[in-house]
């Protein structure tokens, strides 16, 4: 089969390579699955540089999320047939970024019929991480204003989403105008370009000068800096990830005198610490999805051969939406 594989660390268009390489076999609690699709993520980005938590040993096939076909189930997997079509976490070393991958069957979960292979591939980690963000840590209320950070990118895109569902009133903030029209078909309420206006003053002048409920921010640095302004009382600011490189220092003083909470949001322990809560949440997803309140938008469907290329894009941030890998 053909496959993806890092191996050495640096920028995913130099170090990934597509090899020729054996199926993999599915040990004790995995299965293996033929890719029908896989999503891009910036954590791939980093592993490809050796700058994630999770450092598989080299080499390495990257795509950390996808929708397969079970072929083949791993000693004591129960509760899925081969042929179904599933969706969930890969196991690495075998991940999405190849013909046939593995995934652990705790992290692995029936497809939802409503979506798409490409669609599926997307819902697993970004809306995941959202619903946890949202209704587990900062337990979102119908008629708060959210404010989303990289509206545009995937965890970002799947906040707007669940924040409409949810009876919020939605501000996406976005760099650039592709990436602003993306946010409006999303159905954010309001949109900003970073890279022309500034977002505090907008939601202030939004909300009469009381802020946002929740600030979704997965870029951190400055971002999270300047969010501390536009926040509301009572406000909670959602920490999810640092695309923007730069892992900033919370002033608390500053929390104590306006009164807002500082949450921090690792879906990836909920894995280990509340596996009940993640099926819980992956069959409201899938009530969502049936509804019709929710559906990744998938805006590049690429072949095997152009997957590099597309993970290299989202790392430079030139990507607008999920970009997909489908055979």
């Amino acid at each position: 089969m053909l496959a993806w594989r890092v191996h050495e660390l640096g920028e995913p268009a130099t170090v990934m390579r597509l090899d020729t390489v054996a199926r993999p076999e599915a040990g004790p609690g995995q299965l293996v699955v033929r890719v029908l699709g896989a999503a891009a993520n910036f954590p791939d980005v980093l592993m490809c540089r050796g700058q994630y938590q999770v450092r598989p040993e080299l080499p390495f096939a990257p795509g950390i999320e996808l929708c397969g076909e079970v072929v083949a189930l791993g000693e004591d997997v129960t509760g899925f047939a081969v042929g179904e079509r599933v969706l969930g976490g890969t196991a690495l070393p075998h991940g999405g970024f190849a013909e046939y991958a593995v995934m652990n069957a705790n992290q692995t979960f029936s497809a939802p019929p409503d979506l798409d292979d490409a669609e599926a591939a997307a819902l697993y980690i970004g809306y995941q991480t959202g619903w946890f963000g949202l209704h587990r840590r900062a337990a979102l209320r119908p008629g708060e204003t959210l404010l989303v950070h990289a509206a545009a990118g995937g965890v970002g895109s799947a906040a707007i989403q669940l924040g409409k569902a949810a009876g919020a009133r939605v501000i996406g903030v976005v760099g650039g105008p592709e990436k602003a029209e993306y946010a409006r078909e999303l159905g954010a309420d309001i949109v900003i370009d970073r890279r022309t206006q500034d977002f505090v003053e907008i939601v202030k002048a939004a909300t009469d000068n009381r802020g946002a409920d929740i600030v979704y921010d997965p870029v951190g640095g400055d971002t999270y800096a300047r969010s501390t302004k536009c926040v509301a009382f009572e406000g909670r600011i959602l920490v999810v990830g640092f695309a923007g490189g730069e892992i900033q220092s919370a002033a608390l003083n500053h929390a104590l005198v306006k009164n807002y909470s500082i949450v921090g949001l690792h879906w990836g322990l909920y894995n280990t610490h509340d596996r009940a809560a993640v099926a819980h949440c992956h069959r409201e997803l899938t009530r969502l999805a049936a509804d019709g309140a929710i559906r990744p938008l998938v805006s590049e469907r690429l072949s095997l051969a152009d997957l590099a290329d597309g993970v290299q894009r989202l790392a430079d941030g030139k990507t607008v939406g999920r970009v997909v890998h489908t055979p």
